[in-house]
């Protein structure tokens, strides 16, 4: 699809959490087409190898790193070792299913690791250099499934909604500093992860239930992505910016 070039963006150094696959690949390649300087992190090694190949030979600045986010001192190590950084996007996050019997206290923490406590440190790890360089900007991505309650994911959901409270929280605290924070809450978007909880009759009632009556694509969400890391959207922060197709 085509995009907007926000010249805001070029050389800016930005880095993706959860950028080999999905929502993520598409956030990665994005950035890239607008000259920005992109790491992305991710356990994916296969597909993230081959993103970041792939992108380099087309002439883009693509570096992946493996990183699992719930290692908080791997997490520390990496941003240490990125140099400063403009853009973050909280982007990693994983969406398997459960039920409320299966629930252990192990697995309540397991879950906040991989879909919200990584966020906040990520945050905290690239903000002083953002504050030295003069502002930054920060972009969460949240969910539609908690403003919905969809069944089976009653964790992933909790984690969600604290996406949505950190995100007005950190940009209360880091308004001064010129740093912007939002949240990005996609609908049902199709990625091949989806295809393992949707059959093609799935999808088609989720669209009937839409606004748009069109399947809402990465691409997308990464058009809104971009524009909320730009200067355009330069008075932009604490607030859900939705794209699920009037899904709700």
């Amino acid at each position: 699809m085509p995009s907007a070039i926000y010249p805001s963006l070029k050389d800016k150094r930005v880095v993706v959490t959860g950028g080999g696959s999905g929502i993520g690949a598409a956030l990665v390649e994005a950035f890239a087409a607008q000259g920005c300087e992109t790491v992305f992190v991710d356990i994916l090694d296969d597909e993230s190898a081959a993103l970041a190949a792939r992108l380099t030979a087309a002439g883009g600045r693509v570096r992946f790193e493996r990183l699992d986010l719930a290692d908080l001192a791997a997490l520390e190590r990496f941003f240490a070792g990125a140099g400063p950084v403009d853009v973050l996007v909280n982007n990693a996050a994983n969406d398997d299913r459960h039920a409320l019997r299966d629930i252990t206290p192990e697995y309540w923490d397991n879950r906040m690791a991989v879909n919200l406590r990584h966020m906040l440190f990520a945050a905290r790890a690239v903000v002083p250099a953002m504050k030295a360089r003069g502002g930054g900007a920060i972009v969460n991505l949240g969910s539609v499934s908690w403003h919905l309650g969809i069944s089976g994911l009653a964790l992933y959901e909790t984690a969600k909604a604290g996406v949505e409270g950190m995100t007005k929280a950190l940009a209360r605290e880091l308004g001064p500093d010129n740093i912007r924070v939002t949240c990005v809450v996609p609908g049902n978007v199709k990625t091949p992860r989806q295809t393992k909880w949707y059959t093609p009759q799935d999808e088609s009632n989720i669209v009937a239930q839409q606004c748009l009556q069109v399947r809402i694509m990465p691409a997308h969400v990464a058009a809104l992505v971009l524009f909320l890391a730009s200067d355009d959207a330069a008075l932009c922060t604490s607030h859900p910016y939705w794209i699920d197709a009037g899904w709700r």
